[in-house]
């Protein structure tokens, strides 16, 4: 099982609002104690993903002795809801940029882009980090609806975007994405759970300077506003701030289609559910907890919160 040490944290006295991520098991509640950066704090509750610091991570699989079960909690209560940043690298090269409404791109400075010099800097070579639409407006990429702000970035190896977008939008996006939408909804719940807690450890651990993950099978499957349906939003919904985690870290829930591929691509990094696998089980009759702890042997589910 993959983890990322901490798990999060109570802020510093420098940030105004506590983030933590509230661990229950068999109704005790037990508080995450370990401290981590200003910035990188920071970046977990306002989205700030200039921090690079990458936290300590274990490779260590849990036994399968292990009696520790992931426990049935109540999805009520607030959760936080960071920003990621996600580069769209399946739509390389980026050919059109369309903001939706009334909105418009601009440059970091502020300055408005019109459609015409936009067309004519994305053909070009200029560096340059521009914004287009707004968090709660949408942008076409090549053709494709992206919810949220799209940041277009040059720094002189061609354009790339970059959906910046709330967490549980995007979890519906890649439960839509990953599993089909007409899979048992149990099976559709521990999707989420597990794209949730594997966005937010390549929240705290960023690919890249500029973001965080990609949309590709490289990381997890990201396909805008066309892969969110109302039955992936259900299943992120309700599940809504759940991850997993062990021993106090942050499991990063590999998963792959098959066992067999999971066998070839994972076995040797610990712990990692097959979708087609969860979707049997979910057949069957387990419930989405069952599920993760069949194949999450020894994690426990854990809620991330703002305090205060």
């Amino acid at each position: 099982m993959r983890l990322i040490q901490p798990l999060l944290l109570t802020l510093t006295a420098s940030v105004a609002a506590a983030a933590s991520v509230v661990v229950l098991t068999d109704g005790l509640t037990v508080w995450s104690s370990s401290l981590e950066t200003d910035a990188m704090l920071s970046a977990l509750v306002n989205g700030d993903h200039s921090a690079t610091r990458s936290p300590h991570q274990s490779t260590d699989r849990a036994s399968v002795r292990d009696t520790t079960s992931v426990y049935a909690i109540s999805p009520d209560g607030y959760s936080i809801d960071p920003l990621l940043r996600v580069a769209l690298l399946s739509q390389r090269p980026v050919r059109i940029v369309q903001p939706q409404g009334r909105t418009t791109c601009s440059t970091s400075e502020g300055a408005p882009v019109s459609p015409v010099t936009l067309r004519k800097l994305l053909r070009g070579t200029t560096e340059a980090w521009l914004h287009c639409g707004t968090a709660e407006g949408s942008v076409k990429v090549n053709g494709r609806t992206y919810q949220g702000i799209v940041h277009l970035i040059n720094r002189g190896e061609g354009w790339i975007a970059v959906n910046e977008i709330n967490m549980e939008r995007y979890v519906a996006s890649v439960v839509g994405a990953e599993m089909p939408s007409g899979w048992n909804e149990e099976a559709l719940k521990a999707q989420a759970v597990a794209a949730r807690s594997y966005g937010l450890v390549h929240l705290i651990r960023p690919a890249s300077p500029d973001w965080n993950l990609g949309d590709t099978t490289r990381w997890q499957v990201y396909a805008g506003q066309a892969s969110s349906t109302a039955r992936s939003l259900k299943a992120t919904e309700d599940t809504r701030g759940l991850v997993l985690s062990h021993q106090g870290g942050l499991v990063e829930t590999l998963y792959a289609a098959t066992q067999t591929i999971v066998e070839q691509a994972h076995g040797h990094l610990g712990a990692s559910m097959s979708q087609h696998g969860a979707q049997k089980l979910a057949q069957q009759g387990l419930t989405y907890i069952q599920i993760l702890e069949r194949y999450y042997n020894g994690a426990i589910l854990a809620r991330i919160r703002r305090d205060g």
